[in-house]
């Protein structure tokens, strides 16, 4: 079963597996506490489930699916399916739906896992797992699909976090990843400026600044001012028309507000961005580089203002 590919002895019970992990830096540490605090949140959420089918909507759009019953097709034959970084486990939830008959791992550092495991404990081909992965203690070439969807960046060497899936994943398997894409020069001094500080800053404070950020761009949205910006490179500030909400949040500031989702979602979105101290973003380049220096074949690649994402094979 299981225990098969895994490096070390593991001890499986109902749905769960904790693996320990050694000696956290301070900076990952801080995002352990970060995210289960922030996944304590969403659970209780009002707009939980309309974010979750959002995001299950965008994890397609993300990795080249044009269906929900295209990537079902595409994950029938594997035998070990690994969501690396599963948050609450919904969407390991929706692969093991999709393919029954694979096995799908979920690894979290967080305590979410918890949450996760007791939640989806009736799903008989899913389990949890409790551990860090950039050290996931399974054996070589084992796993069929990687998923590491929006959290490599938050890993302490995402570069090393890659070579890691990578390691684990199967000769002939597929590998899908999203990256934070850079912006414009005065966001990134901005965000790289408030990580240093965030390390210091308790939880509460963190939430506050949250709703801080959410109610200011409630108000710019509510504001609905368009204008013509013009094109400033040396600040990689794009020119175009903007909503001016956008123009700020994409250029200076996260402040985001999404009328649909509503103030409890937008909330936690901010909090994703500023709670964590580690949060590295990429160019394309450095991105592919990445890609090539792992000898992976793109298979499908993505990319818009917030992101970069793509489907690799080994």
């Amino acid at each position: 079963m299981i225990e098969n590919i895994f490096t070390t002895k593991i001890s499986v019970k109902d749905n769960l597996i904790e693996i320990k992990v050694h000696s956290l830096s301070k900076e990952q540490n801080q995002t352990r506490e970060v995210f289960s605090k922030k996944w304590n949140e969403r659970e209780t959420s009002q707009g939980k489930d309309k974010s979750f089918a959002r995001q299950k909507d965008w994890y397609l759009k993300l990795y080249g699916f044009d269906t929900e019953s295209e990537m079902s097709n595409f994950l029938k034959n594997k035998k070990y399916i690994f969501d690396a970084g599963c948050g609450l486990g919904y969407k390991a939830a929706w692969f093991s739906q999709l393919s029954p008959q694979s096995i799908v791992l979920a690894m979290d550092i967080s305590d979410s896992v918890y949450i996760a495991a007791k939640k989806y404990g009736h799903i008989k081909n899913l389990f949890f797992i409790k551990g860090d992965i950039a050290k996931t203690q399974l054996k070589d070439d084992v796993i069929d699909y990687v998923s590491c969807d929006q959290v490599l960046h938050h890993t302490d060497n995402p570069e090393d976090t890659f070579q890691e899936l990578v390691r684990v994943l199967s000769v002939g398997g597929e590998f899908s990843c999203y990256v934070y894409r850079k912006k414009a020069i005065p966001r990134e001094l901005l965000d790289d400026y408030f990580r240093q500080k965030s390390m210091h800053l308790s939880h509460e404070e963190l939430m506050e600044l949250s709703k801080q950020v959410t109610e200011l761009g409630k108000r710019l949205n509510e504001l609905r001012i368009e204008f013509d910006s013009p094109d400033i490179p040396l600040l990689d500030i794009k020119g175009g028309k903007y909503d001016l909400q956008r123009f700020i949040y994409w250029n200076f500031l996260k402040c985001f507000w999404n009328d649909e989702l509503g103030y409890e979602t937008s909330v936690l979105t901010n909090y994703d961005w500023y709670a964590p101290s580690k949060a590295k973003r990429y160019t394309k380049d450095e991105f592919l580089k990445m890609v090539i220096k792992n000898n992976l074949t793109v298979k499908f690649f993505h990319e818009e203002e917030a992101c970069y994402s793509g489907r690799f094979k080994k």
